[in-house]
């Protein structure tokens, strides 16, 4: 019988690719939420579904127990990892979960102001069972962060100036996770950076998007207040607003330009293009904001 895999985060946009590339390469699932009833929906009894709050430590030695490896990512509604995801590494390790693959962010190895960074310091410091996979700028930021502005308004309006991402496709991370989890001997103590094939502004973003859903989609250049402004007035909470303005910021230095071969060389092929993942998702901008899923 295949060993069990954990995956917290399951019904999130990287959750449910991995538990897809996990279930593809035979893998038992247990898929830990703190509301299980969502998981059953969306996978029925391809996946064991079980209750797991990061922020409730009485769910987490039952959550873990009997499973053999674990992904692991950070909700974005949880900003201390150090008295959440740091402790409930420790208390999977007592449950005897050995590899542990966590979705970390390009440069939290040496920024201390990310979250991430303490838990890669943490699997670090407990020993070699570990593989961490720091992916760039996610394409699937369009159907999250960027996906009102599209359908309402036909534009991308961020103050990236004219900044280029590697966007990569989170269906690539999620195979290298899954890699990972089913052939750890040969990823310990990896720490890998993932990002698309290409760098791309995001003029040209807008320009696949026109493609793709015939009607045209612009860019327009925010600055920084307007900016902040305008994710107030969508209802974000400020450091949300703060976190993404800074990302973006970050853009215009070219922090998230440069394009890794990591990725390709994992898995054997080239990583999904914007342009391939725009295609391949036309209809998340054809219709009302509501409809995503």
């Amino acid at each position: 019988m295949p060993d069990v895999v954990l995956v917290t985060g399951p019904t999130g946009n990287t959750g449910r690719e991995v538990v897809g590339a996990l279930l593809e390469r035979g893998a038992k699932v247990r898929a830990g939420h703190h509301r299980p009833d969502d998981v059953r929906a969306r996978f029925g009894d391809a996946v064991e579904a079980v209750r797991l709050d990061l922020r409730d430590p009485t769910t987490w030695a039952e959550a873990a127990r009997g499973c053999a490896s674990m992904f692991l990512l950070r909700p974005p509604a949880i900003a201390n990892t150090k008295q959440t995801l740091v402790p409930f590494i420790d208390a999977a390790r007592e449950q005897g979960v050995g590899p542990i693959v966590f979705l970390s962010v390009a440069g939290a190895g040496e920024n201390e102001i990310v979250p991430h960074h303490a838990v890669e310091v943490h699997l670090r410091a407990r020993g070699p069972a570990h593989t961490i996979l720091r992916p760039g700028f996610f394409a699937q930021n369009l159907q999250d962060a960027y996906r009102r502005d599209i359908v309402e308004d036909d534009r991308l309006y961020v103050p990236a100036g004219r900044g280029r991402a590697a966007f990569v496709d989170l269906r690539d991370v999620a195979e290298v996770a899954a890699l990972a989890l089913c052939e750890p001997a040969a990823h310990r103590e990896q720490a890998y950076t993932l990002t698309g094939p290409e760098a791309i502004g995001f003029e040209q973003v807008a320009a696949r998007l026109t493609e793709a859903v015939g009607r045209t989609v612009s860019y327009v250049p925010a600055s920084i207040p307007g900016y902040l402004l305008h994710l107030r007035r969508r209802g974000l909470p400020w450091g949300q607003v703060v976190v993404q303005t800074i990302l973006h910021v970050g853009l215009r230095l070219g922090q998230a330009e440069t394009v890794d071969p990591t990725l390709a060389s994992l898995l054997g092929r080239p990583g999904h293009t914007l342009g391939e993942y725009v295609r391949d998702h036309a209809a998340l901008w054809a219709g009302p904001v509501h409809a995503a899923g």
